[in-house]
């Protein structure tokens, strides 16, 4: 173990204060960790990139934030690393939750809320999203080509917060 830290303890820097770091610890930090993120990200599945759900979006800002202070020095490297994987496999573990309890799912998720119906506002609901007739003839003219209500069966406000339409 000795030889590990004599060796890679110099290399990324390890046990130095932030600003006694050089150009080439802070690149090998941000190598290993680019590598160590992807790695994890794999491992959490690739749902939580490519989803926009809150429940996806805390783990992308925590991932940023927490490991942005492995790069630079201002937190132990590999504690930090080790943080993070705890976290992504902590949200695995919600996701798969989610996945097996509806209502679990509801709770860190959401619900999609209708916002038309029939061809007509529901405008409690789309207060309640602070969407207002404006937002939502923009995601029908980009989406449906129309800003024509009358035309459209079911609007809803999805969990992730975009706009999805069933035309009648």
């Amino acid at each position: 173990m000795n030889v590990f830290w004599n060796f890679f303890g110099p290399l990324l820097g390890l046990g130095a204060r932030p600003e006694e770091l050089t150009f080439v610890q802070i690149s090998l930090r941000g190598i290993i960790v680019f590598l160590a993120t992807l790695i994890m990200v794999r491992l959490g599945h690739k749902r939580s990139l490519a989803r926009k759900t809150a429940f996806d979006a805390v783990l992308i800002v925590i991932l940023a934030s927490v490991l942005s202070r492995a790069v630079n020095g201002s937190a132990a490297f590999f504690a930090t690393l080790g943080g993070i994987f705890v976290i992504v496999m902590l949200h695995r573990l919600l996701a798969w939750c989610a996945f097996h309890s509806h209502r679990f799912g509801i709770l860190i998720k959401g619900r999609p809320e209708v916002i038309i119906e029939d061809g007509d506002f529901v405008l409690s609901t789309m207060h309640r999203n602070h969407i207002s007739t404006h937002d939502v003839e923009e995601d029908m003219r980009l989406s449906l080509r129309t800003d024509d209500v009358s035309k459209v069966k079911k609007g809803r406000v999805e969990r992730s917060g975009d706009v999805s339409f069933i035309c009648k």
